[in-house]
């Protein structure tokens, strides 16, 4: 039997136009993305990671605090950067993702948050949700974290996972073994009929779901969230404590 190889996305965006309410006051004159873990700006671990997995273009969308953003991205080599600009309407994950299609192109793309990154992945984890990537059943294919594996992450959890990684929300119930680790390919198909203007992936995980095209990866390693100011501490301790960058 012969194997097909795995054919890796090409593309991705980094979200990075939020407004970085939840790290007030470090957010009042920096964005969000530009805030740095061990010295390093969040969007850059997020870069990083695509560059070492191949990845050659990535879009990167902005709106708060944009001019600080596309002059620090004005120096990176690798991959190469798109700014989609949203000065003038903020659009919201969906929105924004739906905007750049065209830079993204007609395959399946990665889309991370520029929030959040991984450490201790002896194996990368974007490229095992590559190996995962089946377009005949998905149209989204989350990365996702237990509990044990995040750092700055007080939440209940966000999804229940079925024995072949389809994934189902918590809904009502107390709490969910399973946390959006901030990672994901995406079919452009589903990003395309979503409604124009600003909207949220949510609306595109709800309807994935409905479909039974909706699936997951569990990741390998320790997720750093850093949604707040304490979280930042709590990663550089995490990292100070043996984590591997």
């Amino acid at each position: 039997m012969t194997i097909s190889p795995t054919v890796y996305p090409e593309t991705a965006i980094v979200l990075a136009a939020g407004l970085g309410t939840r790290m007030r006051p470090l957010t009042d004159k920096t964005p969000k993305p530009l805030l740095k873990v061990c010295d390093k700006t969040l969007i850059d671990y997020a870069l990083d990671t695509l560059a070492a997995t191949g990845v050659g273009k990535t879009v990167v969308n902005v709106h708060y605090l944009a001019d600080q953003i596309e002059n620090h991205l004005e120096d990176r080599i690798s991959p190469e950067i798109i700014v989609s600009d949203e000065r003038g309407e903020l659009l919201d994950s969906g929105g924004g993702a739906k905007k750049a299609l065209d830079w993204l192109g007609p395959k399946p793309f990665y889309l991370l948050n520029a929030d959040s990154f991984w450490v201790n992945d002896q194996e990368r984890n974007l490229a095992i949700m590559a190996d995962v990537w089946d377009a005949d059943k998905m149209d989204i294919l989350l990365l996702v974290a237990n509990h044990d594996q995040a750092v700055g992450f007080d939440g209940k959890g966000d999804f229940f996972m079925a024995p072949d990684g389809r994934l189902t929300r918590r809904g009502k119930r107390p709490s969910a073994p399973y946390i959006y680790a901030g990672a994901g390919i995406y079919s452009p198909k589903i990003i395309a009929n979503g409604p124009d203007g600003a909207f949220s992936l949510n609306l595109l995980f709800d309807e994935a779901i409905k479909k039974g095209r909706f699936y997951a990866v569990p990741m390998k390693g320790l997720w750093l969230h850093v949604g707040t100011p304490a979280a930042i501490a709590q990663a550089e301790q995490a990292i100070a404590a043996g984590a591997v960058l």
